[in-house]
Order: structure tokens, then sequence, then C-alpha cells
């Protein structure tokens, strides 16, 4: 029997109304769409690493932009970013975010640009 529990969160206004908009189109509620997901999110990283394999990590910090394709693609033994990307859409995670680091430099770049 699986006991659940009540939790508070919070996420941006326009990714909810377009969560709504699955939910209803798929008939079903945000709530299972969430649990689905994080569910699915959850059993593949653990299976992951129960079996010491460490590409569902690569790819989640790829995803989350903790890592940059080119990390990404040598801790994966491949060298293709289309690889890198089928393997993400295999995953079923999102496209990454670009990395902290590499977003200061292009907001540094466009800023000189404007001197």
């Amino acid at each position: 029997m699986t006991t659940t529990v009540n939790f508070t969160g919070s996420v941006d206004r326009e990714l909810l109304k377009r969560a709504k908009v699955i939910a209803a189109k798929s008939d079903t509620s945000i709530n299972a769409l969430f649990n689905a997901e994080l569910r699915y999110l959850v059993e593949t990283f653990e299976a992951a690493e129960g079996t010491g394999n460490q590409n569902f990590r690569t790819l989640l910090d790829f995803s989350l932009g903790r890592v940059g394709d080119a990390d990404a693609l040598t801790a994966l033994g491949i060298d293709s970013q289309e690889d890198l990307f089928l393997l993400m859409a295999q995953a079923h995670l999102p496209m990454p975010r670009i990395p902290e680091r590499q977003t200061q430099q292009m907001v540094a770049s466009l800023n000189a640009l404007m001197v």
C-alpha cells in the first residue's frame, strides 16, 4: 500500500499553465503527471545507480546544466552531439540548461558589444 503525503513546491506560472493544458488533453491531473514523471526520474536514477551505471547521472547533470556537452560526451564515451541528444530523449530528460559559467560569458560578450 502506497502512502501519499502533501508537500508544497513552487513552479513557474507559465509552466503551470502549460501543464494544465497537457493534463486536460490527457484527461488526468497535474498531480498525476507530476507523480508519474517524478517516479520515472527516481526509479531510473536508482536502477542505474544500483548497477553502477553512471550514464543517467551524467545525462541528468547535463540536463540541469551542471556539466557541459564536451564533458558529457567524454563521460559517456560518445563523440556526437546528436547521439547525446538521442540519449537525452531516450532517458526522458529535458534538453539542457546552459551552465551558469557559459551563461555569464554570453552576457559579458553581449554587454561588450554594447560599449
